[in-house]
């Protein structure tokens, strides 16, 4: 026990001057590894507590954002699975076993995790934890590997839906490795998050009765939780480079119903995606508006110094550009759905704003998708920041409009002042 200063065990008072009381006293203090002695100090108790430094709150923010992410993608899976196993599993035993469905659909193998799952469901229901009452139900408190279980025990009654049994088991093996880590609030490596992204994809639309092969690349299910939080704004990349990487063309193209583009070479559109595709593209019903810089406009010749570019260099890199989708739109059947224009003003931004469907499985979760960048004055579009634009959906008819409906309004403005090329 510490005792301050000026109060002894003894009842004396603080106020006796003596010599011994010129310091102060010393406290035994009890830990696991047995006592120190440490000096008291005057006034009161203040416990001193280990902080975490900078850096050891960066690596548990880092922590926290990827089993964050990977506890997102788990949790819809077995949303998903429980779903699924209610339509197809309860029509068969409900009628005979009622509220006790579950059970009897586990049979002897399942019977214990079933009862401890109903155990904890009771349990629930006496603390008031069960806030929803979608949430009391048997299945809620199964876990991922006791639902599989369910589905494998009764895979004939599944067979008719899924296509490849061996397949789903696969995806939800890899799964169980994330599972394990998030329950038990370990580290999550970027690598096994990856995997788990690509797993879950999978297994989401293998359960929607599609091919492996069609599950497409794993969609940013966070960035659709908090859609409409940030205007729009789904992701920031430094340079159209790291844009590419994580969002290549023929990704933001995917399933494109139309196209408007505004820049002054559409360089991202010319160079990476070849004059096929857009032909492609465009046969399947894509309809497309792209604007271009005039080559022979004075805001090219101004943008060339701005960049230290010789005369005419810009002008002839917009010319072979406009060109190559000249000779896109010759090769269509309705060149009326691929229009090409130019516009004189010196650009602010470059746009390629896009409507598609949605897209099961995509890394477009969304109809409306747009990458959009500003035009800095000693900078390439290259090197230029680029915003992703996703449309959130719809909040009613008061709320503000997203930054993809304030671009558009732009596009459809320069549009109107520009000139058709033939």
């Amino acid at each position: 026990m510490v005792f301050p200063a000026d109060e002894w065990p003894d009842g004396s008072s603080g106020t006796a001057g003596t010599g011994a009381r010129a310091e102060a006293p010393t406290a035994v203090l009890g830990s696991p590894g047995g006592g120190r002695l440490i000096p008291a100090q005057s006034g009161p108790e203040v416990a001193s507590v280990p902080g975490w430094s900078g850096e050891q709150w960066q690596r548990a923010y880092q922590r926290v954002r990827l089993t964050g992410r990977a506890y997102v993608w788990l949790n819809l899976v077995e949303q998903r699975l429980r779903s699924l196993l209610d339509d197809l599993l309860r029509p068969v035993y409900a009628p005979a076993h009622g509220a006790d469905w579950v059970t009897a659909a586990a049979g002897p193998v399942g019977e214990e995790w079933v009862r401890r799952a109903a155990a904890v469901r009771e349990v629930s229901r006496r603390k008031g934890f069960l806030l929803d009452p979608a949430d009391d139900d048997p299945l809620v408190f199964l876990t991922l590997p006791q639902l599989r279980e369910l589905m494998v025990q009764h895979w004939p009654c599944f067979e008719p839906y899924l296509d490849d049994r061996r397949e789903i088991e696969l995806a939800l093996d890899e799964l169980e490795v994330a599972r394990h880590v998030v329950s038990r609030n370990r580290s999550l490596s970027p690598t096994v998050l990856a995997q788990t992204e690509r797993a879950a994809a999978r297994v989401l639309g293998l359960l929607d009765g599609r091919p492996a092969a069609g599950a497409g690349l794993p969609a940013d299910i966070i960035e659709e939780l908090v859609a409409g939080r940030y205007a729009d704004v789904a992701a920031v990349h430094a340079d159209r480079i790291l844009l590419q990487r994580d969002l290549p063309v023929e990704d933001l193209l995917e399933g494109a119903r139309r196209l408007d583009a505004l820049g002054i070479a559409l360089g991202m559109l010319c160079q990476n995606f070849t004059g096929k595709r857009l032909a492609r593209l465009a046969a399947e019903g894509c309809r497309m508006r792209l604007l271009f810089l005039n080559p022979a406009s004075s805001a090219v010749r101004r943008r060339e110094r701005e960049l230290g570019l010789g005369r005419g260099e810009l002008s002839r890199s917009i010319e072979m550009n406009i060109m190559h989708v000249r000779r896109v739109r010759a090769r269509l059947r309705d060149p009326g759905a691929f229009e090409i224009r130019v516009f004189d003003e010196m650009p602010r931004f470059t746009a390629y704003l896009v409507e598609g469907a949605r897209l099961p499985g995509s890394r477009r979760r969304g109809g409306d998708l747009g990458v959009v960048q500003p035009y800095l004055r000693r900078a390439r579009g290259m090197e230029s920041p680029a915003l992703v634009l996703r449309a959130a959906p719809s909040a009613g008819e008061d709320a503000e409009p997203g930054l993809l409906e304030v671009y558009r309004e732009e596009f459809e403005g320069v549009w109107t002042d520009s000139r058709s090329v033939s």
